[in-house]
């Protein structure tokens, strides 16, 4: 269109220009207008969303936005929390007065750096790394920098060391100093160099294909135009007051094949769909978001939280033999202790437990003091605090049931009941953990096993019938015993194909038969963050698209790699930031619910684009046809025109009803050029039809008396303005709004029509027809009536025909992917190449490097 502006510049004919200056100016507007109401109502949500940090100031901890930090800043960082700047870690959150310390370290690192810098050119500096690890200082955080190195195990930070925004924190709380904030920091840096560089993404590569199409066809058409004209014996730029010339039609052809409208309505589809959805309490990070979700046909949900309703329960405790079950409560209340003063419980756990059972609460009111506190984390799978009561020191675990038996070697009968007392527990669909106790240096003493239950949520079970009838799997993972997941599946009729997460690294499966595991398994027991990865990158290689629900800082990286990624109700920032959408309500139903949204958005995109296509390939296929046989074209600013009257009514299309299909969506090209092929060329013949009867001794359709350009044009406008209620299907009414704003440009057209406005003086075409024209180009009103009802007939017979193309399954299934597919020759060499590791010698006598490939075998069996 932008070319098209220029050429009627060139040819002076300022009219056209300003019309088409004018379309894409609202075009733009109107575009800009709706993405931002829509962004308006997404920002509004966001806001409770916003990164947050704990600061110090004034001496005093405040909450502050992350973009409000500046260097110099003392931040608080602490487990889930994302970083929000570049920090240097200063000390412990609970060991203020290793301020000292860290003033001490960076005052000794500085000395060091110069002495390294005079000591430079000296061989004698085989001591420097020593004296860097001596100034290390105290491990204070753990940090997920996977998104930075590609490091999958959390990174220990010690006094002194660097923690990197948007990074997560997986264990510990430290104060650290801010050096760099999020534009200045590293990964904003990185950012900056590569904003340039970023993947178009699946749904502007489909846009832009279709574009790049349509330009090729309508470049095509204005060489075969050029042709014929040249037969016709057609200068090139002259006569201007006329269209018949090989410049205008190329203006002509230009301005109708290239539609300016198809980005801007697409998008606005998808921003009013995001506001749409951000009511429903589901945020959108980035609008793509929404097609991968209409297309989404595997789930991998969380077991808590989402499937279930996050509210434990208490149930009859083990104690183990000659211990006391108060002892037992008070000790697991004691490891989830961060802080003792206040006796403030930090988990559900300990809650219930003081809750429950009063003797254990005067227990903990006997002095106890924490002197170390190490949090949960999906490794180890146990909690641990260090107290002290009475000057003896306790060190209190709690954790999941293997986790505490790894402790130490206990008895073969002890461990034989505990274990059975595990499994009992969950085929009751129990979650447990283990109580252990260290008293002073003295071995551990098993205290005995909590069991708690999560029920399912009231709505899951109906909700995943409800997903399976749209085509959607839902398979869980989950952090509990295999057991319980079986029992948790079993109960919301999720199938009972649960595996325990070791089969997919150490089970003797590899290549194909990994792949199939993945693919039919109902779901994964005991998982841990890479399990979670593993089991998305192989459903994508076998050609599904999947979802991933998460809450914590362990499920960012799957997140980051499923297609559509959600963090769940709670989710802590780390989540939150590699989730394409946030949900703010529990549950697995609103899940479900953003699935038929996206799906009712993407089918007002695909029937705006199958509309947009068949408008194209009408009016080229009519007008270079007409070029070509009688030497007459419709008027340039009457195909202005027309350009914006369609884009102008299907601007509403973002805000009509839609149905949502019944299985995963996608944009099956090949479907949707060959349906819009055939509307075209049935538009262009109705069209034809119309000219063709003016060549009758009667006028044909005249009546009175006419224009041929102005019937044309209502003609064209009308049967292209209704054939969105064609491509939009039946299923549904259209909305008002559509309703309203078709209705209204066809108002516009009519009287264009009525009054011969733009019409200009009646073209000479060969052979000349004896429609008898008015000099003015307007048009009787019985004539306009006969226009309006041969239109509703070609719409008529445009639905007939679009629902017989539907109803046809090699139609219906045409350019739909195969969602299961799989090649053995791949997944087995990349299943063998992942057992390979390139392992580094080096020579010290000859001071040389060598390099061999060889397997990880060895390495895992020591790891056993």
């Amino acid at each position: 269109m932008e070319f098209a502006a220029i050429l009627a510049a060139g040819l002076r004919d300022w009219v056209d220009f300003g019309v088409i200056i004018g379309i894409l100016m609202l075009n733009a507007t109107v575009g800009w207008y709706q993405e931002k109401q829509a962004a308006d109502v997404v920002a509004s949500l966001k806001g409770d969303i916003a990164m947050k940090a704990q600061v110090v100031r004034d001496l005093q901890e405040q909450e502050i936005r992350a973009r409000e930090i500046v260097p110099g800043d003392i931040i608080i960082i602490e487990e889930g929390q994302v970083i929000p700047a570049d920090a240097s870690l200063i000390c412990a959150y609970d060991n203020p007065g290793a301020f000292a310390d860290y003033q001490e370290l960076q005052q000794r690192q500085g000395e060091l750096l110069n002495e390294k810098e005079s000591e430079r050119n000296s061989p004698e500096s085989d001591d420097d790394d020593q004296g860097r690890d001596d100034l290390k200082g105290i491990s204070l955080v753990a940090c997920d920098q996977s998104s930075i190195t590609g490091e999958s195990l959390a990174v220990d930070k010690y006094m002194g060391d660097l923690v990197y925004y948007t990074t997560g924190c997986k264990r510990g709380k430290a104060f650290a100093v801010v050096t760099a904030s999020a534009k200045n920091s590293f990964v904003g840096r990185t950012a900056a160099l590569v904003e340039s560089a970023k993947d178009q993404g699946h749904f502007n590569a489909i846009m832009n294909s279709i574009g790049t199409a349509l330009l090729v066809i309508v470049v095509a058409w204005i060489l075969v135009a050029w042709i014929g004209g040249i037969f016709h014996h057609l200068n090139i730029a002259t006569p201007e007051s006329s269209s018949q010339n090989l410049l205008h039609y190329a203006l002509i052809l230009l301005i109708i094949g290239v539609p300016v409208g198809l980005p801007v309505v697409t998008t606005a589809t998808l921003a009013v769909g995001a506001a749409y959805l951000a009511k429903q309490k589901a945020i959108v990070q980035k609008l793509t978001a929404i097609e991968s979700l209409a297309g989404v046909d595997i789930l991998c949900s969380d077991k808590t939280g989402t499937l279930t309703a996050n509210q434990l329960s208490i149930r009859e405790p083990y104690v183990a033999e000659g211990q006391d079950v108060n002892w037992m409560m008070a000790v697991a209340a004691l490891a989830s202790s961060h802080n003792l003063k206040s006796l403030d419980p930090i988990d559900k756990v300990t809650v219930l437990t003081l809750k429950r059972y009063p003797k254990a609460r005067q227990i903990l009111q006997r002095g106890w003091k924490t002197e170390k506190f190490t949090p949960f984390d999906p490794v180890s799978k146990r909690i641990t605090s260090v107290c002290r009561c009475d000057g003896m020191k306790y060190t209190c675990v709690k954790g999941a049931p293997k986790a505490i038996l790894a402790l130490t070697d206990f008895s073969k009968d002890t461990v034989d009941l505990f274990k059975q007392k595990a499994t009992e527990f969950a085929h009751r669909g129990f979650r447990s953990l283990g109580v252990a106790v260290q008293k002073d240096d003295e071995g551990w003493t098993l205290l005995g096993m909590l069991p708690m239950f999560d029920p399912p949520r009231e709505d899951t079970a109906q909700t995943i019938a409800e997903a399976k009838q749209l085509g959607l799997n839902v398979k869980m993972l989950t952090g509990d015993a295999i057991a319980i997941a079986k029992e948790t599946c079993r109960m919301l009729a999720l199938g009972t194909k649960v595996y325990n997460s070791q089969r997919l690294i150490s089970g003797g499966l590899s290549g194909v038969m990994q792949h199939d595991l993945v693919e039919r398994a109902d779901g994964f027991a005991e998982v841990f963050p890479e399990h979670k990865y593993q089991v998305v990158e192989m459903l994508q290689q076998r050609g599904h698209l999947t979802a991933m629900t998460g809450d914590g800082v362990n499920d960012a990286p799957s997140l980051k790699k499923a297609d559509c990624g959600i963090a769940v109700e709670g989710a802590s920032e780390a989540a939150q930031t590699a989730a394409d959408i946030v949900f703010l309500q529990p549950g697995l139903s609103t899940i479900v619910d953003a699935i038929k949204v996206a799906r009712q958005i993407f089918q007002r995109m695909k029937a705006y684009v199958q509309y947009r296509i068949a408008l194209c390939l009408h009016l080229e296929i009519y007008l270079v046809t007409s070029m070509l046989i009688i030497n007459e074209t419709i008027r340039v600013q009457l195909v202005v025109f027309l350009a914006l009257f369609a884009d102008l009514a299907t601007v509403a299309v973002a805000y009509d009803n839609a149905h949502y299909e019944a299985r995963p969506v996608e944009w099956q090209l090949p479907k949707v050029w060959f349906v819009s092929v055939v509307l075209g060329i049935l538009l262009a013949m109705g069209t034809w039809v119309i000219r063709g009867s003016m060549f009758l001794p009667n006028g044909g359709i005249i009546e009175n008396f006419g224009s041929v350009q102005e019937i044309l044009f209502l003609q064209v406008s009308l049967t292209e303005n209704w054939l969105i209620f064609v491509t939009r299907g039946g299923r549904t009414w259209p909305s008002w709004q559509l309703v309203a704003a078709i209705f209204g440009v066809d108002v516009i057209a009519t009287l264009f029509c009525l009054f011969g406005w733009l019409s200009g003086p009646p073209e000479v075409d060969n052979p000349a027809d004896p429609a008898v024209q008015t000099a003015s180009g307007s048009t009787s009103i019985v004539t306009v009536v006969v226009i309006w009802a041969f239109s509703i007939g070609v719409t008529i017979v445009l639905a007939l025909v679009y629902f017989v193309l539907n109803k046809i399954p090699w139609v219906d299934n045409l350019g739909r992917q195969t969602r299961s597919r799989s090649d053995t020759q791949m997944e087995n060499i990349i299943a063998h190449l992942s057992k390979l590791a390139i392992e580094h010698e080096k020579d010290t006598v000859a001071g040389t490097d060598s390099y061999h490939l060889t397997t990880k075998q060895v390495e895992e069996d020591e790891g056993e």
